[in-house]
């Protein structure tokens, strides 16, 4: 432990571990939270939740959980494959698989499990079948800048599950440049061999950068690999891109039957604690073998299945964007305006989407900043240190208005005032 604890104490000396807030109650933007530290409230507006579409409070959504616990009470109590599969499940399957364009669909309790068994079946397939031996090796190339729940379920693509049920050959793991195709093209020709299964894998919208995946440029160098396989994780993209806010392949004007017959196979994560006002992920596809396939993988057979109040918060949350494509308009419009903001006021953003990083200078501590904008200005922002690049990471949502967005930008002008003398150079 005195490692841990001396690791501990360098992250409290040098201002890195975040403050910790309790919420004690939201209505709209508005929203009361205790600092941990001192015990002193604020009523703030957020910038902050990943609510992009305002559904976490839709009364719809809420009594769809409120009915859901009263007829299946607050827990499933098994996994999928003993007793933990409701009829809540297969409709929100169904209703993920229309949104998504792929006929199959699993549901997971977080993303994190998900993209691990994911990978976990492609790679390793998942329990022994007699007679059946698989010799071909699998390249999987991917993002430098995914989440972490990809480079989790990566790390450990070549780990003691895949060696113990022994139907897993070598697994290459390669990075290319952060959304670079020329890059993706040198590593597919250089690592690529004769028979490899191909995967690549990317976020649809990158959670610290708020960029996009270039998905064209992606799939005209996939079609030269037949039978390749393109995983997107729309945790972020879901609800936020494209005109219904299908996602990243609704953005770009291509459906899934579209790269199917450029010989390319796609595979969509979806997860449900953005625009979907709940918690959970599913993976969707056109095969139904991969799907029973997840099915009896480690984190399916040994882990709870989705809880009835949540899947039916979900169920019901998509219904309403589906329903509400305004909502996804309200959404990108918030969006353009705030970066229009932010751009006109000399903040330094990246990206083009709902997740806006503002970079710091790297002298200047992000706490500083966002504790000035809740103290002062009532404004909740999140510091984050990533990549040893100190930013503010905003997020627009639906529910926002102009005003409010207005106040949050006049709030940073003001605290960048506040902190930095006139020699110093604007953010």
């Amino acid at each position: 432990m005195k490692v841990v604890q001396e690791y501990m104490q360098g992250l409290y000396n040098h201002g890195i571990y975040p403050d910790q807030y309790i919420c004690y109650q939201k209505q709209g933007n508005l929203v009361e939270i205790e600092q941990e530290a001192t015990g002193i409230r604020h009523k703030v507006l957020t910038f902050c939740t990943n609510d992009i579409l305002g559904l976490v409070q839709s009364e719809a959504v809420k009594q769809a959980a409120i009915d859901a616990i009263l007829h299946y009470g607050t827990s499933n109590s098994s996994c999928p494959t003993l007793s933990g599969r409701i009829e809540l499940h297969r409709q929100l399957e169904q209703e993920i698989s229309a949104f998504k364009g792929l006929p199959h669909t699993h549901l997971f309790v977080n993303a994190w499990m998900a993209i691990q068994a994911l990978i976990d079946g492609f790679c390793h397939l998942a329990a022994p079948v007699p007679g059946f031996s698989n010799t071909r090796e699998t390249l999987i190339l991917t993002d430098v800048l995914n989440h972490g729940c990809i480079v989790s379920a990566l790390v450990n693509a070549k780990n003691l599950s895949g060696k113990v049920v022994n139907h897993s050959t070598n697994v290459r793991v390669k990075p290319y440049r952060h959304c670079d195709g020329a890059d993706l093209a040198r590593k597919l020709r250089r690592y690529a061999q004769p028979n490899d299964r191909i995967m690549v894998i990317s976020d649809a919208v990158f959670s610290m950068e708020g960029d996009i995946a270039p998905l064209p440029e992606m799939l005209d160098l996939l079609e030269n690999y037949p039978g390749s396989v393109i995983v997107m994780d729309e945790a972020h993209g879901s609800g936020a891109l494209g005109a219904s806010g299908g996602g990243i392949y609704d953005h770009f004007g291509i459906t899934p039957q579209e790269v199917l017959d450029r010989g390319i196979v796609p595979i969509i994560m979806t997860t449900f604690s953005k625009f979907g006002a709940s918690a959970g992920a599913a993976i969707s596809s056109h095969s139904r073998e991969l799907i029973d396939l997840l099915d009896v993988c480690p984190t399916s057979i040994g882990t709870i299945s989705l809880p009835a109040p949540t899947t039916a918060a979900a169920l019901e949350a998509i219904r309403q964007v589906r329903q509400n494509p305004q909502l996804v308009q309200k959404l990108q419009s918030n969006t353009r305006y705030l970066r229009s903001l932010l751009a006109k006021n000399e903040f330094t953003t990246m990206g083009e989407t709902q997740v806006i990083p503002v970079f710091l200078p790297p002298e200047l501590n992000p706490k500083l900043f966002a504790s000035h904008l809740i103290e002062n200005h009532g404004i909740w922002v999140s510091p984050i240190w990533y990549r040893a690049k100190p930013r503010l990471r905003i997020t627009a949502n639906a529910l926002h208005t102009q005003e409010e967005l207005e106040h949050l930008v006049a709030g940073m002008v003001a605290t960048r005032n506040a902190l930095y003398q006139p020699k110093n150079i604007a953010i």
